[in-house]
């Protein structure tokens, strides 16, 4: 008799501060998606004050397809990330989606990137490639991400129009091959670091349009230090990783 078969499992890994008032909705928008896979959710908080984690624990006991990582040492939106994708993993996810929490990353387009996952080992979700638009946000923040990009397409040399998106699909063999443990950021620069590893390693990196659209409940954690951290940040992570020191697996 022929085995049924396995749907891929996807896991959408959210890092998460402060996000109670969004992660309630967000957990049932992505568990609630007409796609033909297992989805789980990992929510991996950083002890938030106003009960994030504390939430995400109490659903995780009641239902299986949620997964609560409640982290008290190290905290910060890159080491955060780099567990909750450890998380994602030990799951067995055949396929990992990394977005906000705060709704500017709408669920609705995670099918859009499964479904180029077929074509490519990392998807991102764009803002800046046909039928993508940043909705909802002034010129001058607009102006600033434009910038960035720009700055961070040139040193880096990356073929992809929305470089600090992070709404992002992964497959499970790009994260294995990234080394987890050798990444350096802590912060929002994680995002710039693991696309230049990427790159780096040979695998294919594709967009497909997003609408980004700014939060409407909670507290942005973006402000002028934490950019300009991320930027001194990207030119150190140039730095660790040479085009010459790093050998393709493609």
């Amino acid at each position: 008799m022929n085995e049924p078969v396995r749907k891929p499992r996807l896991v959408a890994m959210l890092p998460t501060y402060n996000e109670r008032e969004n992660i309630a909705d967000l957990i049932d928008a992505i568990l609630a998606l007409p796609l033909d896979a297992d989805v789980h959710v990992v929510v991996a908080d950083d002890n938030s004050p106003d009960g994030t984690g504390r939430y995400a624990e109490e659903r995780a006991a009641a239902d299986p397809r949620v997964h609560a990582l409640v982290r008290t040492k190290r905290r910060g939106r890159g080491t955060g990330g780099i567990d909750g994708f450890k998380a994602a993993l030990a799951l067995g996810a055949d396929f990992i989606v990394e977005m906000d929490a705060d709704f500017s990353h709408a669920p609705k387009f995670i099918p859009n990137l499964l479904a180029a996952a077929r074509d490519y080992d990392l998807v991102l979700g764009s803002r800046f490639v046909p039928g993508g638009r940043d909705a909802d946000r002034g010129l001058h923040r607009r102006f600033i991400t434009l910038c960035v990009g720009a700055f961070i397409r040139r040193l880096y040399r990356l073929p992809v129009r929305d470089v600090s998106s992070g709404f992002r699909l992964f497959r499970r063999e790009v994260l294995e091959a990234l080394d987890l443990d050798d990444l350096i950021s802590v912060g929002q620069s994680v995002v710039l670091e693991i696309l230049r590893k990427t790159s780096l390693l040979g695998f294919r990196i594709g967009e497909v349009p997003i609408v980004f659209v700014d939060r409407t409940r909670g507290k942005t954690k973006l402000d002028f230090f934490a950019l300009l951290e991320t930027l001194l940040m990207a030119v150190k992570v140039k730095k660790r990783y040479p085009r010459e020191t790093v050998k393709a697996v493609r």
